[in-house]
């Protein structure tokens, strides 16, 4: 059985320290995973009810908030009698700090009266945390200060160890409030579709909640509105702003029979549309889904730093202890000075900066992503995006639009274009050839009646308009008929050498017209192709399309190599050639024929994958519509991701490293540490926030 915790006492490695040292005890439990930026707890247990989780919670101190499922992200603390209390308490200890300077004496009674007041307004919920991580063996920051704040009023430093209380105290509060921000890349998803919707029902329009609207009603939005639900367009014109869904800039135009998605803007007209998705399960819910699971999905670098610091805080610890006694027993040196020391280094030892760092930087890139259409399911995925050095592409779908359309059209002996056009479109409207619809979708007028149609399968068609007999097919259908001629030639030649299928229409004396029908190549994939070139990486198409379509269209978009005539299998053999060449490779797909060649890459991309579950659950990287640029945005994200990781693992550690040798040498202070300490969290916690600011566009940076 799996139960989701909200905690809302756990902000740091210190809280899960101590879960996870009390649950080991627990032998029903078989797991925990913890998403640290979300105060969210994943409990796999054998337990018939959460009851006696919830128990053992509440007696580490850190009670479970109402029932929470996965995903659950927590509300902003409000500001509270605790914060005034807080600010008491530092009034009071500077005042502590004050009277010591003024008298020259802090050990007398009243700076310890005033200190001991401080530590009790301040730092109370430090010291039951203390006692807790005392109970669990734990080496927890609230362990190490309740020892560093006892030793200092030991060795009669009572300013010191008030201060150094309340810092701490404020210190976690603002660190609090800032990982709020963090949070608020996530709950700002949630907040995009209204709670609301204009539903018909019992013949008019009411106002009702959208978790009470049932697939199939009709829902009307009006200009400005968001859209509550998915659904399909059955009534009204205008357009729609779904950067929310697709991170597309320009809105889209919604007609009767067009999609419409949960969250997006309505920009114009008024809309009615039948709800396809229920409160739930609409697209926008499956992004939040995604992103939110993915957040437990631990990216390399936070699992590295995860080993490192249940070994770094003992030894940091034995450190400490050394230098208390070492030098007095050893070397005959006074005792409180190096016991002082000791305590500035306990003070440093906890590794919460360099443990929080990690996840707050990956959840502001996975919500970045999101936000921009790209759906990342973990940070793991996040991060492989930087080591990619080669993306191979499918062809239709991907680079092209996946649907014909006429391209070119060549009028031969005289005969006359917008007849040429509307004879083709009235013959070809019976058929459900995609080509045929090509061929209709070219012409915008009204059709022509067809008499004697008559259907030739492998070649065309053929029948009489306005009592003048017509074929319309392959050059094969053309030769058969004996109309063929040096024009028809020419023209087939350049087409497709060019990719181009070609279709001729002719009399029963002569072809009339040729038109040159293709997939025609999507504006972005050049453009996506250049950005890929220019970030370094190798472009490679993979088709099941015949080579001359498939060397005309790689051409036009640039890429380096194509590879023609591909099953599923075909294409699972090139990416392991690719990987087997020393390539870290993306592999561009639709989620389900591409599966196995998706599964065998470094990463896998699934198009268009607004509103459908398979690509969404596929791929390791969904991108949201079919852009390509998207692609090189997400190793944008991926290297901007990397580069902030190591920033942060680098100062938290560097600031530890001097705090030590200041230690050493007795220049640092107590409360120097706790700045140094709590300081260094909420550095790498506002620098990893700056993903959320990353530019879409490797040309943005």
């Amino acid at each position: 059985m799996k139960s989701v915790f909200r905690i809302e006492a756990m902000d740091c490695s210190a809280e899960e320290q101590v879960l996870r040292k009390r649950f080991s005890k627990v032998s029903e439990v078989s797991s925990l995973t913890f998403d640290l930026v979300n105060r969210q707890l994943t409990v796999d247990h054998e337990f018939v009810s959460d009851e006696p989780i919830r128990q053992i919670l509440a007696e580490v101190g850190m009670p479970a908030a109402a029932d929470c499922e996965v995903g659950c992200t927590p509300e902003p603390r409000p500001a509270s009698k605790a914060d005034l209390l807080l600010g008491l308490a530092l009034g009071v200890a500077i005042a502590a700090e004050l009277l010591a300077v003024y008298t020259g004496n802090e050990r007398s009674f009243p700076v310890a009266a005033l200190a001991v007041l401080a530590i009790v307004m301040g730092g109370v919920q430090t010291f039951k945390k203390g006692l807790v991580a005392v109970r669990t063996f734990a080496l927890n920051i609230n362990f190490l200060m309740c020892l560093a704040v006892i030793g200092a009023f030991i060795i009669g430093s009572y300013p010191e160890a008030a201060m150094v209380t309340v810092l701490f105290a404020i210190a976690e509060r603002i660190e609090s409030f800032a990982l709020d921000k963090a949070r608020d890349a996530v709950r700002s998803l949630m907040s995009l579709a209204p709670d609301n919707a204009l539903v018909y029902r019992g013949g008019t329009w009411v106002e009702a909640t959208a978790s009470s609207v049932e697939i199939g009603e009709v829902v009307r939005v009006r200009p400005g509105d968001r859209i509550p639900l998915d659904g399909t367009v059955v009534g009204g014109l205008s357009s729609v702003n779904q950067a929310p869904i697709t991170g597309e800039s320009i809105p889209v135009d919604k007609v009767v029979g067009s999609s419409l998605f949960a969250g997006t803007i309505n920009e114009e007209g008024v809309l009615e549309f039948e709800v396809t998705s229920a409160k739930g399960h609409t697209t926008l819910d499956r992004i939040i889904k995604t992103v939110q699971e993915a957040q437990g999905s631990r990216a390399t670098s936070q699992r590295f730093i995860d080993s490192f610091a249940r070994v770094y805080t003992p030894v940091v610890v034995c450190l400490a202890l050394l230098v208390a006694i070492v030098p007095s027993i050893v070397f005959g040196q006074p005792f409180v000075p190096w016991l002082y020391k000791s305590l500035v280094l306990l003070v440093i030892a906890c590794p919460c900066a360099l443990v929080i760092s990690t996840p707050v930087t990956v959840v502001s890139g996975l919500a970045a992503a999101a936000k921009l259409g790209i759906l990342v399911k973990g940070g793991a995925h996040l991060e492989s995006g930087k080591h990619l050095t080669a993306i191979a592409l499918d062809k239709t779908g991907t680079l092209t639009f996946g649907k014909p359309r006429v391209e070119a059209m060549v009028q031969l002996h005289g005969f006359d274009e917008k007849l040429a056009k509307q004879v083709a479109a009235s013959l070809d409207h019976l058929s459900a050839h995609p080509v045929a619809k090509a061929i209709v979708e070219h012409w915008d007028g009204t059709l022509l009646a067809v008499d004697s149609f008559e259907s030739l399968p492998g070649r065309g068609v053929k029948g009489i308009v306005d009592r003048e007999p017509f074929i319309l097919g392959n050059h094969r259908l053309i030769e058969e008929s004996g109309v063929c001629c040096d024009h028809v030639h020419d023209a087939l030649l350049d087409f497709e050498k060019n990719g181009m299928s070609v279709v001729i229409l002719a009399t029963a004396k002569e072809a009339v017209a040729v038109f040159a029908v293709a997939d025609a190549v999507r504006p972005e994939s050049v453009e996506a192709v250049q950005e890929l070139h220019a970030m370094g990486l190798k472009v490679v198409m993979l088709t099941g399309d015949n080579l001359a379509t498939a060397n005309a269209i790689g051409a036009k978009v640039g890429i380096d190599q194509v590879q023609a005539e591909m099953l599923p299998e075909a294409k699972l053999t090139a990416i392991e050639e690719l990987i087997s060449q020393g390539d870290k490779v993306g592999m561009v797909g639709d989620g389900v024929n591409d599966a196995p060649a998706l599964a065998k890459s470094t990463v896998g991309f699934a198009m268009g994958a607004a509103g459908t579950d398979t690509a969404i659950e596929t791929a390791d990287v969904a991108l949201m519509d079919d852009d390509l640029r998207k692609i090189p945005t997400y190793i944008l994200l991926s290297r901007r991701t990397a580069t902030i990781l190591a920033q942060n693992i680098a100062f938290a550690l560097g600031i530890k490293v001097v705090f030590f040798a200041l230690a050493l040498v007795g220049v640092a202070t107590l409360w120097m540490a706790v700045f140094a300490d709590m300081g260094a969290s909420l550095l790498v916690v506002f620098n990893g926030l700056r993903m959320l600011r990353t530019p879409v566009r490797h040309r943005d940076t």
